[in-house]
């Protein structure tokens, strides 16, 4: 399964980019809102996760090429979390890019092709997604594509043990929100 945009690539990920994205997570800006950084191996684990439930369900959490330049940028996707949240069941959009890459619209254009790709190819109803409340520029994302913030359900994230990243923000569209 490959996704393309005027100026994009999602697809399954490849040997290629596992040091890109190792790189990409080691880098300070781009990981601003998370705990730490990713270790290589940690890294390299999250893509050997991403290539699985893809390859189970034909669609998740895929690399992000830039067209033009054939550059790994970074990955954006669908998910079923398989962890506990208080809105479970859900599939989440999500998204992690390059910090060269920012600035350009490509999580937004990227965004809009992965909630089309699961409101008519999936058939869901509703996706969600959630970051940590200072994460503004992922914010602006999700009100970009569309996204609406339930702000009274603002929720400790389960598998966040570092209080300063545990408190997320929750954001919803639903299919017709998304066909107007």
């Amino acid at each position: 399964m490959k996704i393309e945009t005027n100026r994009l690539i999602l697809r399954q990920w490849i040997n290629s980019d596992y040091d890109a994205f190792a790189k990409m997570c080691t880098d300070e800006k781009v990981m601003e809102h998370f705990p730490s950084t990713l270790s290589k191996q940690e890294s390299y684990a999250a893509i050997d996760r991403c290539i699985k439930y893809i390859n189970e369900n034909g669609w998740g959490f895929w690399a992000l090429e830039e067209k033009f330049s054939g550059n790994f940028i970074g990955f954006t996707g669908l998910n079923s979390p398989s962890y506990q949240l208080p809105f479970s069941p859900c599939i989440e959009i999500g998204w992690r890019l390059a910090y060269s890459a920012w600035g350009n619209g490509f999580a937004t254009e990227a965004a809009t092709a992965c909630l089309n790709f699961g409101f008519e190819h999936l058939g869901v109803n509703h996706i969600v997604a959630f970051t940590t409340l200072n994460n503004i520029r992922s914010q602006n994302v999700m009100r970009r594509i569309g996204m609406q913030r339930r702000i009274l359900e603002d929720f400790d994230h389960p598998n966040v043990k570092d209080i300063a990243f545990k408190r997320h923000c929750l954001f919803e569209i639903t299919s017709d929100a998304f066909k107007k």
